[in-house]
């Protein structure tokens, strides 16, 4: 038992992913190729994956969104856990990073569920709400340019049902959003959010200190 969260060093982290991490293939190698790749922190950590794939699994999701793709392991993790008939529309602007996911999501067999939209995400929103899309989605993951998050949350929760689970990553920030000194763009957004989220009646919500910070909000 404890009153508070515990701090995870090196020896407890290993533990972890030794003892629970499920990582199928071809996650593993999807990993190690892009930990070669510059920007390599952006991708979210393998305990974290295993994490989404049993929340689209708890929420039986059919119709998926995610916003900011990056060489696509979160992908990976969201559409394998989606019935064989399930989406996933993927959201991102760079060619070269989602290159590498179109040849693991091929890999995994996994491509025909798998929608990529190359295009600034706040377009491909407006334009699924514009399509009549709105309150179709069962699950929404946000990891992103961070500055745009407040837009993003807003269309995703337009996008998902009543009941629909939105995942938003990064809002510890490292640590940043409980600095007061800490003006930047990117910390100033994430912080924005997470009290718009915290105090938003529209949804039911909870931070999970896992990886960088994930909020999960279930949209009312």
């Amino acid at each position: 038992m404890s009153t508070r969260t515990l701090s995870v060093d090196s020896r407890l982290y290993a533990y972890i992913l030794e003892t629970w991490l499920r990582e199928p293939a071809p996650l593993p190698a999807l990993r190690a190729e892009t930990a070669g790749i510059p920007g390599a922190g952006m991708q979210i950590s393998p305990e974290q994956g295993q994490f989404l794939s049993l929340l689209v699994e708890l929420t039986g999701a059919r119709r998926a969104i995610e916003i900011g793709t990056f060489t696509g392991y979160s992908a990976l993790s969201i559409a394998r856990a989606l019935p064989a008939d399930g989406t996933l529309i993927c959201c991102d602007v760079r060619e070269d990073w989602t290159a590498v996911a179109r040849r693991y999501w091929a890999e995994a067999g996994l491509a025909d569920r798998i929608d990529l939209r190359l295009a600034p995400a706040a377009d491909t929103l407006d334009a699924l709400i514009a399509e009549g899309q709105a309150g179709t989605f069962d699950f929404a993951f946000i990891d992103a340019d961070k500055t745009n998050y407040g837009l993003y949350y807003e269309r995703g929760l337009e996008l998902l049902r009543p009941g629909g689970l939105m995942a938003v990553d990064n809002v510890l920030w490292a640590g940043a959003v409980a600095n007061d000194l800490d003006r930047s763009d990117d910390t100033c957004a994430i912080r924005d959010l997470n009290e718009t989220m915290g105090r938003d009646e529209r949804v039911s919500v909870a931070l999970v200190p896992i990886g960088d910070g994930l909020t999960l909000a279930r949209k009312r």
